[in-house]
């Protein structure tokens, strides 16, 4: 069932913005100065196949405007799960979280369904956007946004624009090779890479491995670190560590302005967090090692108002 929020007595003009992801869909309307005026949220029926999911995310945004106190909803920003095509807004490819998403015209599809102009990025670059030009990283002309949950992905931004890279296909710092990762199998085929030990997923395997004690989820390993586990701790270390070695890497090509660390895993707290900081420093260059880390500061809402921002980009 679907949850949402009661929408005020009165709101500005507004566009319409969607996060679609392998579990939730949230829709919602953001004014022009980033305020979020109201909201839905619904389980995103993944293993139903794309129309589904698009009937799900158009029922939501559908749902806003038919209660909106704004005389106009302008256009719709859609962050979504999977490699998506700036120029054209269809996926290009994706886990099978989703099933049949690759493929998918977004832009089409719900420009058919709610008769308005759509723009469409990947959730990541969303989720940067929204840190860059309304977060924790707002005024900054270059920014490193990485997101460390189920799985590691990455967007730099500069000048307020996400660089999607030739195949559209920038910012997988998740399948980059970490030496922290060993010969370990990742969820895209390959070994050794950084998702494979610092996702949410790679860090529960890892707790296993060390102790033959199988745990649901990463949420588990949290709570025995948090009562003195010693394996669980010295896993959380690990995945602050990896993280950070690869972000001081990546610090050392880009030189940003600041660093944005977004995502599940960072709740692990201050332990993980002092690992990841030390590594930067670490891994960084002389003269970039004072490159500052934050911490996400709009959680969920940021890949909607970064969604949102692009759908204003269209508006005259």
């Amino acid at each position: 069932m679907a949850e949402a929020s009661k929408p005020p007595a009165a709101a500005a003009e507004a566009v319409a913005a969607l996060d679609i992801g392998g579990t939730k869909t949230t829709a919602a309307l953001v004014t022009r100065q980033g305020e979020v005026v109201d909201r839905a949220t619904a389980p995103t029926p993944g293993r139903a196949g794309a129309s589904a999911v698009l009937d799900t995310a158009a029922g939501l945004v559908g749902r806003l405007r038919a209660r909106s106190a704004a005389p106009l909803v302008h256009a719709l920003g859609v962050g979504s799960a999977g490699v998506v095509d700036r120029t054209t807004g269809r996926v290009l490819s994706a886990t099978d979280v989703l099933t049949g998403w690759a493929g998918t015209d977004l832009r089409g599809r719900l420009h058919e369904l709610l008769g308005l102009p759509v723009t469409v990025v990947n959730d990541v670059h969303a989720h940067a956007l929204g840190e860059a030009r309304h977060g924790v990283a707002a005024g900054c002309e270059t920014v490193l946004f990485v997101a460390v949950g189920t799985g590691v992905g990455a967007s730099f931004v500069v000048g307020g624009t996400v660089l999607a890279g030739a195949h559209s296909a920038a910012g997988h710092a998740g399948h980059q090779p970490s030496r922290y990762a060993r010969s370990l199998p990742c969820t895209c085929g390959g070994r050794g890479h950084l998702e494979a030990i610092a996702s949410g997923p790679g860090l529960a395997a890892e707790y296993a491995r060390r102790t033959g004690r199988p745990v649901d989820d990463l949420r588990a390993v949290a709570a025995l670190a948090q009562g003195g586990d010693a394996a669980a701790g010295a896993v959380v270390l690990l995945g602050g560590t990896a993280v950070g070695s690869a972000v001081g890497g990546l610090v050392n090509v880009l030189d940003p302005d600041a660093v944005v660390i977004g995502g599940g895993v960072t709740g692990l707290g201050e332990p993980w967090w002092q690992a990841l900081r030390d590594a930067v420093k670490r891994e960084a260059l002389p003269g970039l090692d004072a490159v500052p880390v934050l911490a996400s500061a709009l959680g969920a809402d940021a890949p909607l108002l970064g969604a949102a921002s692009l759908a204003w980009e269209t508006v005259s």
